[in-house]
């Protein structure tokens, strides 16, 4: 079964700064170097990922951000979204909210530490949820 998936920046954040190759937000990522899940994204995404994952605070290394993005891009899936008119508690959220409800036919989640900022949905889960759905279903 193919599953998509909507990363959220904190999500890629967390695991470029784990320390534990255990970490949910590590094993997420690694799935989608694997292939065994397809990141979907947005261009508004896309910006936001290269704004905040070069923010000096973290200190990444512009190949490490380098790979991981043209990994995002190269096999992931670009989605054109539309309005849900949905409002959420921090409305820079809302591109990572529309995308995944585009392809809510899919099997498509969207994985983010921050459940608090999106409505209460099956398919809104956190790193550690969203491993316990693939491992269910392998």
């Amino acid at each position: 079964m193919t599953y998509y998936a909507v990363i959220d920046t904190n999500v890629l954040v967390s695991a470029l700064l784990s320390s534990h190759d255990d970490a949910a937000t590590v094993l997420v990522v690694g799935k989608l170097f694997s292939g065994e899940v397809i990141p979907l994204f947005s261009d508004e995404i896309l910006k936001e990922y290269n704004e905040v994952l070069r923010r000096t605070k973290f200190h990444f290394s512009e190949e490490t951000i380098r790979i991981l993005l043209s990994t995002i891009e190269k096999y992931g899936e670009r989605i054109v979204s539309t309005s849900t008119g949905e409002l959420l508690p921090d409305m820079k959220d809302l591109p990572f909210y529309e995308v995944v409800i585009e392809k809510q036919e899919d099997d498509a989640y969207l994985v983010t530490g921050n459940k608090k900022h999106f409505p209460i949905k099956p398919f809104i889960v956190t790193a550690r949820e969203f491993l316990d759905i693939l491992n269910t279903t392998t």
